[in-house]
């Protein structure tokens, strides 16, 4: 018998369909991430998966790369490729988020704005290794700074949020007056990844 060529999507193809299952199930905020982390956790606990385009760093910023997106807008699953040194702004998310280590390593320092609107570090920051996995929720803590935890190699991070989060008004702040300004991030390149196109195996077996 023909061996069936390898499918190195399998593994996001089989996160997309068990994450839908959980969708469809509309559990309410704590345990849909409850239970999305775990489906996460199973993604990130191996590499070799990501498409290779969807893994290619900027020279001058970070780049997001959409996985795929629930077509209700439930959730989605975006790529987050970091150069060396590269860091987001202060920002929120307005949706539940999960962030889950891939490669390398990244650094991330949550904030609280107090009254008069001020922005204050809440502890020290964390540090993710591959196979590690924080959470942001507007209920928990949603603002924070991300970097790229090297300055001479590439990192990346693999983020589940409950929502298109290309498509969401969200804010970044000032980090001396902690003024919000909106912005939607959209995605920064228009292709995803074809997760449907199995034919190679199905011809396998014929």
């Amino acid at each position: 018998m023909t061996p069936v060529p390898a499918d190195p999507l399998a593994p996001l193809r089989t996160f997309v369909a068990d994450a839908t299952r959980l969708a469809d199930r509309h559990l309410p905020e704590t345990e849909q991430v409850r239970e999305m982390h775990t489906l996460l956790a199973r993604l990130v606990a191996a590499d070799g998966w990501l498409p290779e385009a969807c893994a290619q760093p900027h020279p001058e910023h970070y780049q997001q790369h959409l996985l795929h997106c629930d077509p209700l807008e439930r959730f989605s699953v975006v790529s987050f490729v970091w150069g060396p040194g590269q860091r987001t702004p202060i920002h929120d998310h307005q949706v539940w988020g999960l962030i889950g280590m891939l490669r390398g390593a990244e650094t991330g320092q949550r904030f609280r704005r107090d009254a008069g609107g001020t922005l204050r570090p809440e502890g020290p920051p964390a540090r993710l290794a591959p196979g590690d996995i924080e959470m942001v929720s507007p209920a928990t803590g949603d603002i924070h700074q991300v970097a790229n935890a090297f300055d001479d190699r590439v990192s990346i991070s693999i983020h589940v949020y409950g929502a298109n989060i290309g498509a969401v008004a969200r804010h970044v702040f000032d980090p001396a007056s902690g003024a919000p300004r909106a912005f939607v991030s959209g995605y920064s390149s228009t292709p995803v990844p074809n997760l449907w196109d199995r034919s190679s195996q199905v011809r396998a077996g014929l």
